[in-house]
């Protein structure tokens, strides 16, 4: 057995491709050596800004040898079957056997394969590999047609073994493998021969190459931490950046610097964004005011002068850049008081939200009308919500998000204070578009939890309307991800509403805004359903009340009788669209799949807060032996009721009378389930779901031993139809907490 150490040594790879990239050199060398029949015991890669890696152990010298039998055509057949046959297996006519099988005599061709030395199986899968390597993007260099990332220097490709080191012979384009490879680009130039992965990692690490990215990630993280604790400061944590700076640097060398006391009024976060996205620098920051006074950058090298030189370099870029983002700021800041952010609002009726779905002028109204619908159920006052909403997205016209657009949100909050709007109005512009994904916190403050909702129903109703669904794999405009935030804003915080009034609402929005605008009389009457759905919660009985109010008898073929169609077909699809995300929540919690549907088959499942208490009420229910027991009772009954009903072509459905009844088990469970109906009623009154399964629970014992003692179908007719009359009861009380038909087994 060998051991198999690849390298490919090139110019710079972006940082951003190196991780992708080691994986991908794992996968298709491995795969093409199985292929070719070669194990390996284990694969590991690397990847530095100017090399990738591979070692794999216990790499045999070669493949082994096989034997194939191949079934062809009947004996007497055409000869250029035959021939065809022997062609495909590389045999000779007379060198086929004939075998006798059930369906008459057969040729049989036996290939033998020889092994091949692992040295020529590595070299056809590693040229295949690199000609083939799935760069985003490649480039070619000089006279040659081979295509990499950046120009390819050296291939080192050995097999160690305890006879030593053998270069397995391979070229490609003018580039021949060896054993020999090189260190740090500055520091350590020249080349060396290695006898293996011991000894390659080895002499790398004293060339001040550090070879895994993990290792100068955390090199990076320590040493940072230690600078930032020297001073008396904290490390801003930021792992796409740790991430992203390991892959610049083979030897990381972690330099810290001071920001210029001019800066100090710049908000943190524009000194943050700032120095990572120009710069790649760390922020360290004051525990106590949260103020960024230093910061951390890596460089590549040592220097005789300690960094010195480079920390001075980097300083005066910094000076430059944040002086722009000074300017930006001041330049803000003027607007902000002065005019409080009007020009801005000004500016977003021309800025295209979507080109079917308007202006960000008009979705700040819309979101603004729907906020202040949203805001009582949200424990916050309506015309606060409003113009909460409305002031929420100004900042993206300001000068600082369009330099930045990932401080959107953030310089909103900021700006709104400036122009003299309380903290809570304020912290709306950076709440609402929260959250952004499953680590982000759903805002708690009552008007962030307004707005953050109408913003994203606005959203999901705005490209219903507009026949724009995910489909697959595809959600270009992020509306799983919406339904999400929404199902977390409302669950995280209890919230009580009926989500399918308030998607609704929207929907008719949107007809308004799509609508002619020339037909004034359609427009009014279209506004004059959404005022009606506010008031009777739902479509259809705000459109009956739209008509009468208008003196309108409902015809199909008009323009507001095919929205009585399309609106609520609309709301229905998107709830269950919300539905399918909230199906995934809940079985992240463990929950059964028909536990959920045996819920939402029930009223009010656009209540998710009720829906997803009742859920987790009866999954617990279920798991006890009694919830078990009484599942297969409930299951007895409505089987034999549904035998009855369709062989007697009636529904039993009206009500027992415990008069008739004869045995005593028979007369205890009308007495139970006359305890029970009234306790659960008084229980899913109270919306106390686990009360209403414990009292389900206790009919338990009387449904046993009813149907142990008593027989349904007897020949007195009137005792048989009032048992089964008892039987609809248990079902009418059980389905009253949930579908219990929905569930499984």
């Amino acid at each position: 057995m060998a051991e198999l150490l690849i390298e490919l040594l090139s110019e710079e790879i972006p940082a951003r491709m190196q991780a992708r990239a080691a994986d991908d050199l794992k996968r298709l060398v491995t795969e093409g050596l199985i292929e070719a029949g070669l194990t390996y015991a284990d694969a590991r890669a690397f990847a530095t800004p100017r090399r990738l890696a591979l070692v794999m152990g216990d790499v045999p010298a070669a493949s082994p040898d096989l034997v194939e039998e191949r079934k062809g055509p009947k004996v007497g057949a055409p000869d250029k079957a035959i021939e065809g046959f022997c062609r495909g297996a590389g045999v000779a006519r007379e060198a086929l056997e004939v075998r006798e099988t059930p369906k008459g005599a057969v040729y049989f061709a036996r290939i033998e394969r020889k092994g091949r030395p692992a040295e020529e199986i590595v070299a056809e899968v590693l040229e295949a590999t690199i000609r083939s390597f799935p760069w985003p993007k490649s480039m070619r260099w000089g006279a040659g047609s081979l295509r990499w990332v950046r120009p390819l220097h050296s291939i080192l490709c050995i097999l160690s073994d305890e006879t030593g080191a053998r270069v397995v012979p391979l070229e490609i384009d003018g580039i021949s493998a060896s054993d020999t490879t090189r260190g740090h680009r500055f520091m350590a130039p020249a080349s060396f021969k290695v006898t293996g992965y011991a000894d390659y990692a080895a002499r790398l690490a004293r060339a001040r190459v550090v070879l895994d990215a993990e290792e100068r990630a955390e090199t990076i993280r320590a040493a940072a931490e230690n600078l930032a604790f020297s001073q008396g400061l904290e490390l801003v944590e930021d792992r796409g950046l740790l991430a992203e700076v390991a892959g610049l640097v083979e030897y990381p060398v972690v330099l810290m610097g001071e920001i210029a006391g001019e800066f100090a009024a710049l908000p943190p976060e524009v000194l943050q964004t700032s120095m990572r996205e120009h710069q790649k620098f760390f922020s360290l920051r004051e525990a106590d005011s949260g103020r960024i006074t230093r910061f951390i950058t890596v460089a590549n090298r040592e220097t005789a002068d300690h960094g010195a030189t480079i920390l001075a370099g980097n300083q005066k870029v910094l000076f430059a850049r944040l002086s722009d983002a000074r300017f930006f700021w001041e330049n803000d800041l003027r607007v902000a008081r002065g005019e409080k952010m009007a020009p801005w609002l000004a500016a977003l009726e021309n800025v295209t939200f979507h080109n079917r779905l308007g202006s960000q002028g008009d979705l700040i109204r819309r979101m603004a009308a729907l906020a202040g619908e949203l805001a009582p159920a949200c424990g916050a006052d309506a015309p606060r919500a409003e113009e909460a909403a409305r002031i929420a997205k100004a900042d993206l016209a300001s000068e600082m998000v369009y330099e930045f657009p990932e401080l959107q949100g953030i310089m909103g909050r900021y700006y709104a204070l400036e122009a003299g709007f309380d903290a809570d109005t304020a912290a709306v512009a950076r709440d609402h578009y929260a959250p952004r994904g499953p680590s982000d916190a759903a805002p708690q403050a009552p008007l962030s939890r307004a707005v953050a909702l109408a913003e994203k129903l606005d959203l999901l109703a705005g490209f219903w309307s507009i026949d724009e669904k995910p489909t697959g794999s595809k959600d270009p405009f992020a509306l799983r991800r919406a339904a999400l935030g929404v199902i977390r804003i409302i669950l995280e915080n209890g919230l009580r509403l009926s989500l399918r009034r308030f998607i609704e609402s929207q929907l008719m929005r949107f007809e308004i805004a799509l609508a002619p605008q020339d037909d004034s009389a359609h427009l009014d009457a279209l506004r004059q359903i959404v005022r009606e759905i506010a008031r009777h919660g739902v479509f259809g009985a705000a459109y009956r009340a739209t008509l009468a109010a208008l003196g309108r008898t409902h015809r199909d073929d008009s323009p507001l009788g095919r929205l009585n169609a399309r609106i609520p077909a609309l709301g229905q699809d998107l709830m269950g669209f919300i539905h399918d995300r909230l199906k995934v929540d809940l079985r992240a919690e463990g929950m059964r799949h028909d536990v959920i549907d045996a819920c939402l088959a029930m009223p009010d499942s656009d209540d998710l807060t009720l829906l997803a208490a009742r859920a987790r009420a009866l999954g617990e229910f279920l798991a006890t032996d009694d919830g078990e027991n009484l599942l297969q009772g409930y299951r007895r009954a409505s089987n034999i009721l549904a035998q009855a009903e369709a062989a007697d072509g009636v529904e039993y459905s009206f009500g027992a009378d415990a008069k008739y009844a004869e045995a005593a088990e028979e007369k205890a469970l009308f007495a139970a389930l006359q305890t029970a109906e009234a306790q659960i009623a008084v229980a899913l009154g109270a919306e106390d779901f686990p009360a209403a399964m414990q009292a389900i629970a206790r009919l338990r014992a009387p449904i046993d031993a009813f149907f142990d003692a008593v027989q349904i179908n007897t020949d007195n007719q009137i005792t048989r139809r009032n048992r089964l009359n008892l039987l609809a009861e248990i079902r009418k009380i059980c389905l009253g907490v949930a579908d219990l038909s929905r569930l499984e087994g």
